[in-house]
């Protein structure tokens, strides 16, 4: 059986698995021979705490087979066992990489919040879901800000934070983001993930079995308690009941609160009074669909990512077609790369059409001119330029310039800013909101989904 080059190893296990997890995980690994008194015994990989052990066997099997394969050129048998800290003979073997400031300062408290959050969460952390890798724009920005405040500081800024949006829009990759920094922050926290419906169904069996103490005591010690989709607490009123007092422990004890949920507080279906009041004490931060430019943004991330070359003008197409929300794009571009691998072209535009099911008057939608839509809604609404650009908020001039708004957006070249010009010097978070409600409301009402379609159409003719 042959011995895996320390070094080698090393270099291995480097080419698959990020920088931040090798420093993580794998910095300190050590190869021994096997056990000269047991016959056929593994090579033995060294580590230097049980945690460490169990992580890598839990989630790295793979890359550790993989690695050793590798570099030792066959198959070879090995296991994970604990070990001293390298010594000083051994050390001049290969130098170690720098760890990360965090294991500097704190490695212990690294370890120890890891090993809380995987004995007491039931969500696994996707390791692409960092602030790094957060795609931000004028939809998400104010969202993304409060998070990562709340992972550096919490408890310090914004107590509870309430983050609400539809399905795909970035929700849980931002509660994740806290759950990655706060752990690896280097100060002990104990971060408690879990979907709303897990505090669901574990209050009811504990209720059952007469262990509310345990399950309390589970909820109300923890620094940090992400909850996603809270609205599923509607209907529900004794879970309400209990969550409204882990939530006053928490707070009172100065622990940070994060919710998610698919709509504002005040909008959940009997939700109690009391927990509406107190959700919306910190901060409340919305998630809109992502606009054409951070749609492009993504859509060239996730193409990086799959080392895919993808021109330009496939990647316009996808972000003009597919916009809302983020979920949808990966999947779009996901699809638009699988299929280019599979038949064996390269990507262009009449792949990408094919890929997505477009029909060929769908595949490059037409620029408009900002003054057809104008006239096009002035005309429909009975209203003016003047009353479109002006401040007036009554229902008969605010839904016309929505409409106008939203129409803009999908069939011009304009950002949001200039959008926001040219109806009376407006902001983009205004031409955001307007994008949005109107297609809200064309999911909601589909005789007005059907005129829009029909002034989207004499828009373009």
């Amino acid at each position: 059986m042959s011995l895996p080059d320390r070094t080698q190893l090393h270099e291995a296990i480097r080419r698959l698995v990020t920088r931040q997890q090798y420093d993580l995980w794998f910095s300190s690994l050590r190869v021994v021979a096997p056990d000269a008194g047991r016959e056929g015994a593994p090579v033995r990989l060294l580590v230097a705490n049980p945690f460490i052990r169990d992580w890598l066997s839990t989630y790295y099997t793979e890359v550790l087979r993989n690695a050793i394969s590798e570099c030792t050129g066959e198959s070879t048998d090995w296991e994970l066992a604990l070990g001293p800290p390298e010594d000083a003979s051994d050390a001049s073997q290969t130098p170690q990489p720098a760890a990360p400031r965090e294991l500097r300062r704190a490695p212990e408290a690294v370890v120890d919040n890891h090993a809380f959050y995987v004995g007491n969460s039931d969500i696994v952390l996707n390791e692409k879901y960092t602030f790094d890798n957060f795609v931000i724009g004028p939809s998400n920005r104010l969202a993304q800000a409060a998070a990562r405040a709340v992972a550096d500081a919490p408890a310090a800024s914004y107590n509870p934070l309430f983050v609400h949006g539809r399905v795909g829009l970035g929700k849980t990759h931002l509660l994740q983001a806290i759950c990655h920094q706060a752990m690896r922050s280097g100060r002990r926290q104990n971060v408690l993930y879990l979907a709303s419906e897990t505090f669901v169904n574990q209050f009811i069996g504990a209720v059952e079995h007469g262990d509310l103490d345990r399950f309390r005591y589970r909820y109300r010690n923890v620094d940090l308690l992400l909850v996603d989709d809270i609205h599923l607490l509607a209907n529900k009123e004794r879970t309400q009941e209990e969550f409204f007092h882990t939530f006053n422990v928490l707070y009172n004890a100065g622990k940070q609160i994060v919710l998610s949920s698919d709509s504002p507080a005040q909008e959940i279906p009997t939700l109690k009074e009391r927990l509406i009041t107190r959700f919306r004490w910190g901060f409340e931060a919305a998630l809109a669909a992502p606009c054409y430019e951070t749609r492009l943004s993504i859509l060239r991330r996730k193409a990086r990512e799959r080392s895919a070359e993808v021109p330009d003008e496939v990647l316009n197409l996808i972000a003009e077609q597919v916009d809302t929300n983020i979920r949808e794009l990966e999947g779009a571009i996901t699809k638009v790369i699988g299929y280019s691998t599979l038949i064996h072209r390269p990507i262009d535009l009449d792949l990408a059409s094919q890929a997505l099911n477009l029909s060929p008057g769908e595949s490059v939608r037409p620029v408009t001119g900002m003054d057809r839509v104008v006239e096009v809604v002035s005309r429909h609404f009975g209203v003016k330029l003047a009353d479109l650009q002006g401040r007036r908020r009554t229902q008969s001039i605010a839904l016309p310039r929505q409409v106008a708004m939203y129409l803009a957006r999908r069939l011009t070249s304009f950002s949001l800013e200039e959008i926001g010009v040219q109806f009376g010097n407006r902001d983009h978070s205004t031409v955001l909101y307007a994008v949005d409600k109107i297609r809200t409301r064309c999911e909601e009402d589909r005789s007005f989904a059907q005129l829009l379609v029909e002034l989207e159409s004499r828009t373009r003719r």
